[in-house]
């Protein structure tokens, strides 16, 4: 890889010869411009508007627009000579952890290569520290007419560097987020969650630009004289009125496309996250504690099988104790409803006899 500036890292007192290589690549198709008419190629030439000439590249130079529209010439021996340690230096100011870094601010990257032989040893010192550490260097550099921010980290065997924006030049988020008051259900969560879910993690390797590969080939098709392929028809698309019919849909969908059964979505296991402050728990928490565990729905099930199997014993037990103690009674019973029958039986006898005799005598 050609590299694009010479200088060196200031690491301390330490100083290590690199190379700066751009880390990436544009596969971008570009397009020229061309008249409509003929096809004729547009160009820009380069013109001295005092002569008017055109001029060739050797020719032109850099120079500083005053407000007055006076032109100050600025060479490359005037940018050599800046009285900044940063004009062919990369100096290493901090080391902080990554997450100190804002996303917003990462810009260009590139890789820092060893610049001979006596700079493997310092490189290899400055990549092992900041593995160790596990933090990333902060440096300031200067290239292309500006100083700028930097970030080092270890990538591989190498060290990359991040150019960073100045804290400065990110925009603050005003006026962005919705101003419109909106009120988001736990539901409505529970279904996004499931939907992140499903679409689950990717191979970034495995991505690629489609847009390109479209464009590479209608101009293929247009090169051999044939009609370019059309697109597909887009789907009917409306207005979603109803968010969470949506999002069900999404996520059948999302699991149909990997091959997974749709399931219910309309009864998804609450992922709710507790309020912090209030100091109220969250729904998923408050469902947990008050609804039962397995084992102790098993315990709770086990103990109850066990009391009734013992209070059926023990109606047993009772009702054979109460049938023995009645059959014992039983004949006691029905040898003293027998006397007391006959005693009648023969007072009725005796009473019957005396009325006859007593008939008798009258007569």
């Amino acid at each position: 890889m050609r590299s694009i500036w010479n200088g060196a890292i200031s690491f301390g007192l330490v100083s290590i010869p690199i190379k700066l290589v751009n880390a990436t690549e544009s596969h971008s198709i570009s397009f020229r411009q061309i008249h409509s008419e003929d096809g004729g190629r547009i160009r820009y030439r380069k013109v001295c508007e005092l002569e008017d000439r055109e001029v060739t590249q050797s020719e032109i130079g850099k120079g500083y627009e005053d407000a007055d529209g006076t032109i100050i010439p600025i060479t490359d021996e005037d940018l050599s000579h800046l009285p900044l340690p940063t004009a062919k230096t990369i100096e290493i100011v901090a080391f902080v952890p990554a997450d100190r870094i804002d996303p917003l601010q990462m810009d260009q990257a590139y890789y820092l290569a060893a610049g001979g032989a006596p700079a493997a040893k310092p490189y290899t010192l400055l990549r092992e520290a900041l593995k160790r550490s596990n933090k990333v260097a902060i440096a300031k550099y200067a290239l292309r007419g500006r100083e700028r921010l930097g970030m080092l980290r270890v990538v591989g065997d190498a060290i990359a560097m991040h150019g960073l924006l100045w804290p400065d030049e990110v925009r603050a988020p005003e006026g962005v987020a919705p101003e419109t008051g909106v009120t988001v259900r736990d539901k409505e969560l529970d279904l996004a969650d499931a939907l992140m879910d499903t679409l689950g993690e990717v191979d970034l390797t495995e991505l690629h630009d489609e847009y390109r590969e479209a464009v590479e080939e209608v101009i293929a098709a247009k090169a051999s004289g044939e009609t370019p392929p059309e697109a597909p028809e887009a789907p009917a698309g409306g207005k979603v009125l109803d968010l969470m019919a949506a999002l069900e849909n999404s996520v059948r969908a999302a699991r149909e496309s990997r091959g997974e059964e749709p399931g219910d979505v309309r009864h998804l296991p609450s992922r709710a996250e507790p309020k912090g402050a209030g100091g109220k728990k969250s729904t998923a928490t408050t469902a947990r504690k008050s609804a039962p565990s397995a084992a102790a729905k098993k315990s709770t099930s086990r103990s109850a099988q066990s009391a009734k199997k013992t209070s059926a014993k023990t109606t047993s037990q009772s009702t054979r104790k109460a049938g023995a103690k009645a059959s014992e009674k039983t004949p006691a019973k029905s040898a003293a409803k027998s006397t007391a029958k006959k005693a009648s039986t023969g007072t009725t006898k005796k009473t019957a006899a005396k009325k006859t005799t007593s008939r008798k005598r009258t007569a």
